[in-house]
């Protein structure tokens, strides 16, 4: 036997010194140390970390009265509302496992998920009425469905059997729940987009959920008692587990059942909001809303921003406004942000455009993930950390997927090599931090000469007219491909196709400026993801 095995004898694993982990327990000590401090805030709706925890439990304690338990799916179609703060507790106490819905997919799509996925329940918002009655009608076996009345929207209509509200009265709040008996449980499926064939179902462990809610506080420094607006949906990767992680922080859920620029700055003021999560996109809609809508906010707000690199015109725009951005960077399949930009106080001195180029960059692993590395994806070796040369990002470590629910040839095939590969094209610079240079199916190869959408994007962003750009690849009987920018101007702006151009010209190699510009609103996904694949189709038809 290696080693000393003096350290094998009598120290066996037991209940005095382990407990399986899960993010559950947070809220259990959020409630016992903080019952009376506010955790939730939506309209006129006021609840403590007492009341919260207490309404979890009904919530576990209905569902198993109804026999559902360890490994059964509870889907939820709704907006960032408090039920669905609720749910990320109430449906894993009772084992099961949570499905949250995207809210903007179509009635078939959402039947595909419910069907996969085996639902038994679903708890869905009157908002989503049409769109959940069709998907219902498609499948073969109708699940218990729970109807959720939320004030904030009184025209919602009722289409299951019960209201939450009622679901809720059978339950009891002192349901006495446990840990999973491993900490290796599903507690999450989320379905990826799926943009080419049907989704894929990704399930996540307690133990994942549970690091990654400590590594949001750790990488981001997050206080306790943060006041967190609701920007980012919580059917996007589990809203990057910060339901998980506020419950830690005994923070406030300030809800925001839609996204618009009058309703978030209001929240922000009214409840002094310190933190928030979003794409490009939401940052760029409130520094660019009028000044008046930002009435008395005075106070610093902390946002982490994903699913695209924040220009430099973006972060300059948010320091002005008081807000601070921290770039990180994750998929689905990494239960959100894997990666973070962590900064460097010598950063701070930097000229704006030299600050933002380092914080665009995906950066170094998050805190609780083992590795993040850009490897060849042929050879599995790592590329040369020049800043040049390009190869896959790949992770490995505890905040990675349990794999694709009833797909193992998928599964094997994104953990190839004892990788996760995310399919998104890098480099590394020599400081150790990644930054991304294309998705692999998004590189444009122009006459032979690869050309990166994300670097025409990011000059054209430095447009001051530019609110938002995709470049996609456009069939040219010449080169094959060349760039195609589809620019989204800011409210009041105007700009011409030879400016762009101009532009282009002074910023970027001559290959690589765009043949084609076109001026339109640019397709977003719910989580503010530009869909590319759109644009694609729209860049053929220019003929």
């Amino acid at each position: 036997m290696p080693g000393n095995p003096a350290y094998l004898e009598g120290l066996d694993r037991n209940q005095a010194n382990y407990t399986p982990l899960t993010p559950l327990t947070f809220i259990e000590r959020a409630a016992a140390v903080y019952p009376n401090r506010l955790a939730v805030v939506h309209g006129a709706v006021r609840a403590t970390w007492a009341e919260t925890y207490a309404r979890c439990r009904r919530l576990a304690s209905a569902l198993a009265r109804r026999g559902i338990g360890r490994n059964d799916t509870v889907a939820v179609m709704a907006p960032n509302i408090p039920a669905m703060v609720e749910a990320h507790f109430g449906i894993p106490m009772c084992g099961a496992v949570l499905n949250t819905l995207n809210t903007r997919l179509d009635a078939s799509t959402i039947a595909f998920m419910l069907r996969h996925g085996g639902a038994r329940a679903v708890i869905t918002d009157g908002e989503f009425a049409p769109t959940m009655e069709r998907a219902l009608a498609m499948l073969e076996t109708r699940p218990l469905v729970i109807d959720i009345d939320d004030p904030e929207f009184p025209e919602g209509r009722r289409i299951g059997d019960l209201t939450y509200e009622q679901f809720l009265a059978e339950g009891d709040p002192d349901y006495a729940w446990e840990n999973p008996p491993d900490e290796w449980d599903a507690i999450a499926l989320n379905y990826t987009s799926g943009t080419t064939g049907d989704p894929k179902g990704v399930v996540y462990h307690h133990r994942g959920a549970y690091l990654n809610a400590l590594s949001n506080i750790v990488g981001w420094d997050m206080p306790r008692h943060a006041a967190y607006l609701w920007t980012l949906p919580m059917f996007h990767c589990n809203g990057w587990c910060f339901p998980w992680t506020i419950a830690e922080r005994a923070g406030v859920n300030v809800c925001l059942r839609r996204v618009e620029p009058k309703a978030a700055l209001d929240a922000i003021a009214a409840n002094r909001v310190t933190h928030m999560c979003g794409a490009p996109i939401v940052y760029s809609m409130l520094v660019n809303a009028p000044r008046e809508m930002w009435g008395v906010i005075d106070h610093r707000i902390y946002g982490q921003v994903a699913g695209a690199s924040p220009p430099a015109a973006l972060i300059e725009a948010c320091e002005t406004a008081g807000i601070e951005l921290t770039h990180v960077y994750g998929l689905t399949e990494n239960y959100g942000p894997a990666s973070i930009c962590a900064k460097h106080d010598a950063w701070a001195s930097l000229p704006l455009e030299e600050r933002a180029d380092l914080n665009s960059r995906q950066g170094v692993r998050a805190p609780m993930q083992e590795a993040l590395v850009v490897l060849d994806p042929e050879t599995m070796q790592p590329v040369p950390r020049d800043g040049e040369t390009m190869g896959e990002i790949m992770f490995r470590g505890n905040i990675t997927m349990k794999g694709y629910l009833k797909n193992p040839s998928a599964t094997a095939k994104a953990f190839e090599g004892g990788w996760f590969h995310t399919g998104d094209l890098a480099v590394m610079y020599p400081d150790g931090y990644v930054k991304i240079r294309d998705r692999s199916k998004d590189i444009i190869i122009s006459g032979g000469e690869n050309i990166s959408s994300i670097e025409v994007e990011e000059a054209l962003y430095r447009h001051p007219a530019v609110m938002s750009v995709a470049v996609v690849a456009k069939p040219d009987p010449k080169w094959g491909e060349t760039p195609c920018a589809f620019i989204e101007l800011k409210p009041g702006q105007a700009a011409t196709e030879d400016e762009m151009r101009e532009w282009c010209r002074t910023h970027l190699a001559g290959y690589k400026v765009p043949r084609a510009f076109v001026f339109r609103d640019i397709p977003k996904t719910s989580t503010g993801k530009i869909q590319k694949f759109q644009l694609r189709e729209a860049a053929k038809a220019l003929g």
